[in-house]
């Protein structure tokens, strides 16, 4: 009995000392907010419940209040994206010393971190210093390097950040923790604001950079490393130079957490149950535990790290016991609830420039006879992506003039940005006839591109469209053992890259696999889903030579599409695409959206083809006879069928 209490005394006499070896870490991570800092859709002109920093602030706020340690991160795309953006990028620029409403924000909430996304690049590097002059907070990007002068080859931006930190440990003792913080952003920025960048800044690969930058935080005293990674998952073994490359992150060794995003994904979640080395329970990538937030604020993401004190070479050093990590979303999807109520002091905090962008965005500038909206417009020819077509024609046809290009057949080739997807049922472009405001034209057109022509012959416009058409799962015709029904969509496929293109008259046979695999490789040599392709009711000439009005972002390599690569530029407007619209509709006073309907589905005998769009689109249903109502969703969504 004796022997027994004085063992009982030495455990708990023992107890303080082995506490004292563990640590809890929480990180808490924001990412591609793209300036909806408040609950506000500036193009629908409304309060919103599904997104926006105001009510991710309050989750911050509660998740902070939890932990007894945290840092708090912000993982890039954070100054581009909304009206309230280009409010303070073009319209109402920042004044020398003013601070950026984004950024002030991230300050007041004592951010520890920030790593640059690929949008922070769209405005220009000049904008992009100026916009992040007042950041009290580490700014990162470790794989963006001088391109010329002196500085040739050295960090453009720093690259990552030593922060120590006093924090208490289990026993509620005071420590010195020391935290390593990496950014990085996606190479093809070189390729998507090559007029911003190309002579002035390189980008370096992603893995590599890490796995130098985790060796020098470790050899600094770093005890824990976490990366900002401004890149979606990809591959286990990423290509160099890869877009995407959070899972080839997660397996070099020294990388404790990492919060990434660019994707808009929401992980850990299902549709990332068959990845490999990914514990959705857990929160874990290769063992790493890893989120990514959505996106514009409609989540948080939340790492929760278990620290142990062990030995090392150097002396004792805190290590990476355990780890997880969640997500925590503002709104409640299935029953369209918000979870929580915006911050109130982030309306305040940035009422000065949102008044300024309610002000411009209600502007009117023209009007319009008849609806117009995108929610058939993966489906059919469309009157809103029609319209952009029809601006940036008008457009590049005056720039053109006098120029060795004038007399080229001109084309122009758009796609719908709105189109349902991970945004939700309210991502659609929906304007009532009547007045057409600013806010609508930005809905219409909702990057800050620039116009750009290109010079293409005939085969490789034809190319052009068969990389587009992967926008479609491929169909097994009934008379084959096809389903009666079978969806026509292929949600990998953004639809920012279904670009159509004007000018020219075609048919998109769906049986048929795609000729392309998304990163613009050929698959399927002997597939051709672009038929009946003509130019004035011709078979086009492939021989023949053409001018195409895009964008930047396409003209420069965007998407992967095959032959354009930036090469073959043959015009670089110095307006966004977006005021070429505007520009349109002002000359116009009234404009009359119509479908010429140059593009179509090849019918697909005994099947019906089904697809998803938002409820709103059955009340238009009587302008695209092809498209049925199957039964409305009862959650935003509505199913509709092509039938054969």
């Amino acid at each position: 009995m004796f022997a027994s209490l004085l063992l009982a005394a030495a455990a708990l006499l023992a107890a303080p000392a082995a506490w004292a070896q563990t640590l809890k870490l929480r990180v808490i991570g924001t990412t591609d907010l793209h300036m909806h800092l408040l609950a506000w859709d500036y193009y629908q002109d409304r309060a919103v419940i599904e997104y926006g920093f105001a009510r991710a602030a309050t989750l911050i706020d509660t998740a902070r209040s939890e932990a007894r340690n945290h840092l708090l991160v912000d993982n890039g795309d954070l100054i581009q994206g909304s009206p309230l953006g280009d409010v303070v990028a073009r319209v109402r620029p920042l004044a020398a010393g003013q601070t950026h409403p984004a950024v002030e924000l991230l300050n007041r909430f004592n951010y520890d971190a920030a790593a640059l996304g690929n949008h922070e690049f769209n405005y220009g590097l000049d904008f992009l210093r100026r916009a992040y002059a007042g950041a009290r907070f580490p700014v990162l990007a470790a794989n963006v390097v001088e391109a010329a002068g002196e500085r040739r080859g050295q960090p453009a931006f720093q690259p990552h950040a030593l922060l120590e930190r006093r924090v208490i440990d289990e026993a509620g003792t005071p420590q010195t923790l020391k935290i390593g913080v990496i950014g990085v952003v996606p190479p093809p920025i070189m390729l998507w604001d090559r007029q911003h960048l190309a002579g002035r800044v390189e980008v370096l690969d992603i893995v590599d950079t890490v796995r130098r930058s985790v060796s020098q935080l470790r050899s600094q005293g770093a005890d824990v490393v976490v990366v900002l990674a401004h890149s979606g998952l990809g591959a286990a073994k990423p290509e160099p130079m890869a877009e995407n490359a959070v899972a080839g992150i997660a397996q070099i060794p020294g990388v404790d957490a990492i919060v990434f995003g660019h994707s808009h994904g929401e992980f850990p979640g299902p549709a990332f149950a068959r990845q490999a080395g990914v514990d959705l329970a857990l929160g874990t990538l290769h063992g790493v535990p890893a989120a990514m937030a959505g996106s514009w604020g409609s989540h948080i993401a939340v790492i929760d790290l278990v620290l142990e004190r062990q030995a090392g070479a150097d002396g004792p050093r805190w290590l990476r016991r355990d780890g997880r990590a969640h997500l925590r979303p503002v709104a409640d999807r299935a029953t369209r609830r918000a979870l929580v109520e915006p911050h109130p002091g982030v309306g305040e905090w940035v009422r000065s420039a949102h008044e300024a962008t309610l002000q411009w965005v209600r502007a009117e500038v023209a009007r319009t006879a008849d609806p117009i909206h995108s929610f058939f417009a993966q489906v059919a020819d469309d009157p809103s992506v029609q319209l952009v077509s029809q601006a940036q024609l008008a457009y590049a046809a005056r720039l053109l003039k006098g120029t060795p290009h004038e007399k080229l057949p001109l084309l122009s080739a758009a796609a719908p940005f709105k189109s349902g997807g991970r945004g939700g049922a309210a991502n659609y472009t929906d304007i009532a006839p009547g007045p057409v405001a600013v806010r609508n034209v930005a809905d219409l057109y909702i990057y800050p591109n620039t116009v750009q022509v290109v010079k293409l012959t005939g085969a490789q416009v034809r190319e052009w469209l068969e990389m587009s058409a992967q926008a479609f799962n491929r169909i097994e015709p009934a008379a084959s053992g096809g389903a009666p029904e079978q969806n026509l969509l292929n949600p990998g496929f953004p639809s920012y890259n279904f670009d159509t293109i004007d000018g020219l008259s075609y048919r998109i046979d769906v049986t048929q696999p795609s000729r392309y695999d998304r990163a613009g490789k050929l698959v399927a040599p002997e597939a051709r889903r672009i038929v009946d392709l003509r130019f004035q009711g011709r078979p086009i000439d492939e021989a023949a030579e053409f001018a195409v009005v895009t964008n930047n972002y396409r003209a420069s390599g965007g998407g992967a599409f095959p032959a354009l690569d930036g090469q073959n530029i043959i015009l670089q407007a110095p307006d966004e695409n977006r005021e070429a619209l505007l520009q349109y509709l002002q000359a116009a006073g009234t404009v009359r959206p119509a479908v010429d309907r140059n593009w179509s589905l090849v019918p697909v005998p005994g099947v019906k083809l089904r697809f998803q769009s938002s409820a709103k689109g059955i009340a238009h249903l009587a302008a695209v006879p092809q498209v049925k109502l199957v039964r409305d969703e009862g959650n935003g969504f509505a199913t509709y069928e092509i039938a054969p």
